[in-house]
């Protein structure tokens, strides 16, 4: 077995361990079913595809990240995960912030995905329109989760809180959004060198 390979194996066990404890007791079932949701579509969906669409050892590593943050949130719900509350006394906020981490990894790591399907299918040329492109990708994604959060506003009520994580804040749709545009700006910035490298190894082999 490649070492590709053992790592997306120790990956895929870490998550799928993680998602089935997770799952025990939640703090709230439904909230837990709607936040671990892309995590329950993006799992199946990469190990059927592991041989005819490889991805590179770094998306791997930032999905399985961005899992664990999305299983993370939605077995405590995001207002109450402890490494919210730690941010919060480091940081000094008004609030747990852990649901701001998770919408700047729901910007960083699809502008990630997003480059990685652009480059290899050869959509896009020029780095700095790729990177533009990645950007709208990410923040089209974030668009639409907000428009699902807001879909669930209006069909549960105040049952929504839980999932909608707003603490209160009025201004938290925009905020949540602007924490998506900082993590695909930031992906774009450190990590696209370092990207190209790696998909230049996996073209080759």
């Amino acid at each position: 077995m490649e070492q590709r390979d053992k790592l997306n194996a120790t990956l895929a066990a870490i998550v799928i361990a993680v998602l089935v404890v997770s799952g025990i007791a939640p703090y709230e079932r439904l909230t837990w079913v709607m936040e671990v949701a892309p995590v329950l579509i993006a799992l199946p969906l990469m190990i059927a595809t592991r041989r005819s669409y490889p991805l590179t050892t770094l998306l791997t590593v930032l999905i399985a990240a961005h899992a664990l943050v999305l299983i993370a949130g939605g077995a405590y719900t995001y207002a109450r995960v402890p490494l919210g509350f730690w941010m919060q006394d480091v940081l000094g906020t008004v609030r747990n912030p852990y649901d701001k981490l998770g919408h700047f990894m729901q910007g960083f790591v699809p502008a990630m995905v997003a480059r990685e399907i652009l480059i290899r299918g050869a959509y896009v040329r020029g780095r700095k329109m790729t990177g533009f492109l990645c950007i709208c990708i990410a923040m089209a994604i974030s668009a639409v989760y907000e428009l699902i959060e807001w879909g669930a506003a209006l069909y549960l009520g105040q049952g929504a809180d839980e999932f909608l994580g707003t603490q209160g804040d009025q201004w938290d749709t925009q905020s949540d959004m602007f924490m998506a545009l900082i993590g695909s700006s930031t992906a774009m910035l450190l990590l696209s060198r370092w990207h190209d490298k790696l998909l230049a190894r996996l073209r080759s082999a």
